[in-house]
C-alpha cells in the first residue's frame, strides 16, 4: 500500500510539472519514463492481487479494470513509432493517473477506518483529485488559446468554482475545455450529498451523546 502510495503521487507530481513546464504539444522522456515505472509497479500489484484466496468474482473483475488502466500505452506507442494528436495523447496519459488515485484512495480508506466517517474521507480524496486533474488538462489545452486564462491558478480556481456548480468568468473555448466544463458540475452534484449524509451522521451522534449524557445526570427517584 505504501509503496502504491508513493507512485500515485509520483505520477501526480511528474504529470502536473510535465504540464506547467512541457510544451503543450508532446510529452518529455523522462515522464514517460515515470510513467512506466509507475504502471509496473501497479501491474505487480496486480499480479499480487490474483494470488489471494477466497475473494468472489467482483474482486477479480476489479482488479482486471485497474488493470486495464495500468498498462502504458503511451510508452507503446511511443515505442512502435506512433504519435497520437495532443487530445488522444492526454487521455491515454490520464490512465495510470486514475489507477494513481485508486492507489492513494485504497491507502486513505485505510488510514481512517469505517463508517461514515471512511466514506466522507473517500467522497473528499475523489473531489480534490478529480478537480486537481480537471485543472491540469483545462490548462493544457487553454493555455496561450484562451485569454481570460492567466496561469494554473486561475485554471484551478476555475475547476473549483465548476465543481461546487457556482461557476466562473472564464469560458473554455476547445473542445476538451467544453466537456470538462459540463463533466465538472456534475461530479459535484454526485459527490456532495455525501457531505450531507456525513454532516447528518454528526450531528445524529452529538444528539445521542447528548441524551444518554442527561439520561445520566437525572436524579435517581427513592421507591
Amino acid at each position: 500500500r505504501i509503496i502504491n502510495l508513493l507512485a500515485g503521487l509520483a505520477l501526480l507530481i511528474g504529470v502536473s510539472v510535465e504540464v506547467l513546464t512541457g510544451n503543450h504539444l508532446t510529452y518529455s522522456e523522462w515522464y514517460l519514463w515515470l510513467q512506466l515505472a509507475v504502471c509496473v509497479i501497479f501491474i505487480f500489484d496486480f499480479a499480487s492481487a490474483l494470488t489471494r484466496r477466497h475473494a468472489d468474482s467482483r474482486y477479480y473483475i476489479l482488479n482486471i479494470l485497474l488493470l486495464i488502466i495500468s498498462i502504458p500505452y503511451l510508452n507503446i506507442l511511443h515505442w512502435i513509432g506512433f504519435v497520437p494528436m495532443r487530445s488522444t495523447a492526454v487521455i491515454i496519459a490520464a490512465l495510470p493517473l486514475v489507477r494513481s488515485f485508486v492507489a492513494m484512495g485504497v491507502v486513505v480508506q485505510w488510514f481512517i477506518g469505517s463508517g461514515v466517517r471512511r466514506l466522507f474521507a473517500a467522497y473528499l480524496f475523489t473531489v480534490v483529485c478529480f478537480t486537481y486533474l480537471a485543472a491540469l488538462i483545462f490548462y493544457d489545452y487553454e493555455v496561450g488559446i484562451n485569454h481570460h486564462l492567466h496561469g494554473f491558478g486561475n485554471a484551478l480556481w476555475w475547476a473549483w468554482m465548476g465543481v461546487t456548480t457556482v461557476g466562473a468568468a472564464i469560458f473554455p473555448v476547445t473542445a476538451i475545455g467544453k466537456v470538462i466544463c459540463v463533466v465538472l458540475p456534475i461530479i459535484g452534484m454526485a459527490m456532495f450529498p455525501v457531505f450531507t449524509v456525513y454532516i447528518t451522521a454528526l450531528y445524529q451522534r452529538v444528539e445521542r451523546g447528548t441524551t444518554v449524557a442527561q439520561e445520566k445526570d437525572k436524579p435517581k427517584i427513592s421507591e
